[in-house]
């Protein structure tokens, strides 16, 4: 999965410091990400040294080892020889992974950062802290951190058939399993039971946790759940405004995939048959 970027280490932990020459800057125009490539194709991004003499603003955002990465803030028009802008789903094939990994976590903070430029609560003109990774009303006294949003992706399984669905209205076509977001007030486990419902019409039963995974994406955090059919009613009824079919296959039907979500990774799972039982 994306994360996983072993033996590479992620460092999130904030430090209030402006970056040296050397240092990479992530550069982001909406859903567009400032990307290059060296000889072999693989992923790279600016450094401080790009930027000479350009208006261009700091933020701190992570490393991995000992790679430091900064949000860049233009104030002009500028492109660095041998960057160009790309969609954010460059980063879904992008190689190496780490890289890659950088890349989007560093878009959903620069979101965050976007999304938070004034205060919500009296529209004053936010501040960054020093101390830790927030931004505060200088008038109103209101404080923001990064917030991410609890999701479910779920594997229903039935008579040795995995559900899978393809979204509605979405440039995204693929095969998927169920998913959705935790509502206030609901558990992790009542949500797979409400999505479920809401979207195919049916009960599940026999939930079994799976693992979890950082999804920057959609600024979420993802709980994978395999669990079975509750009772023989297999006859699907679809809410066909998030879903454009829905079904029942086989292993030998689910496409061979190496994606890096835990989507893909569950239904490898159920295709290879090591799936949690």
């Amino acid at each position: 999965m994306i994360q996983d970027i072993a033996p590479n280490v992620f460092h999130n932990e904030f430090h209030d410091r402006q970056p040296q020459a050397h240092e990479h800057v992530l550069v982001f125009d909406g859903g567009q990400a400032l990307v290059g490539y060296d000889q072999d194709g693989r992923l790279i991004f600016p450094t401080v040294d790009d930027f000479r003499d350009i208006d261009i603003a700091y933020t701190y955002l992570f490393a991995v080892d000992n790679t430091e990465y900064f949000l860049g803030d233009l104030k002009e028009n500028f492109t660095p020889e041998g960057f160009a802008y790309e969609n954010m789903e460059t980063f879904r094939k992008a190689r190496p992974l780490n890289r890659a990994f950088a890349g989007v976590t560093g878009h959903s903070l620069y979101e965050w950062y976007d999304g938070h430029t004034f205060c919500g609560k009296c529209g004053t003109p936010t501040v960054k802290d020093h101390k830790e990774r927030m931004v505060k009303c200088p008038k109103c006294g209101l404080v923001n951190y990064p917030r991410i949003s609890p999701g479910v992706i779920i594997a229903v399984i039935h008579d040795g058939k995995l559900l899978m669905s393809k979204y509605a209205g979405r440039g995204y076509t693929r095969f998927a399993l169920l998913a959705g977001f935790t509502e206030i007030g609901e558990t992790i486990e009542e949500t797979v039971h409400r999505e479920v419902m809401e979207e195919v019409g049916i009960r599940v039963k026999n939930l079994r946790f799976y693992k979890s995974q950082p999804w920057p994406f959609s600024n979420s955090l993802l709980m994978g759940f395999f669990c079975d059919l509750d009772g023989d009613d297999e006859d699907l009824t679809l809410d066909h405004e998030e879903l454009a079919m829905a079904g029942w296959y086989t292993p030998e039907e689910v496409p061979e995939d190496d994606g890096i979500s835990l989507t893909r990774e569950m239904m490898r799972m159920f295709k290879a048959g090591t799936y949690p039982r």
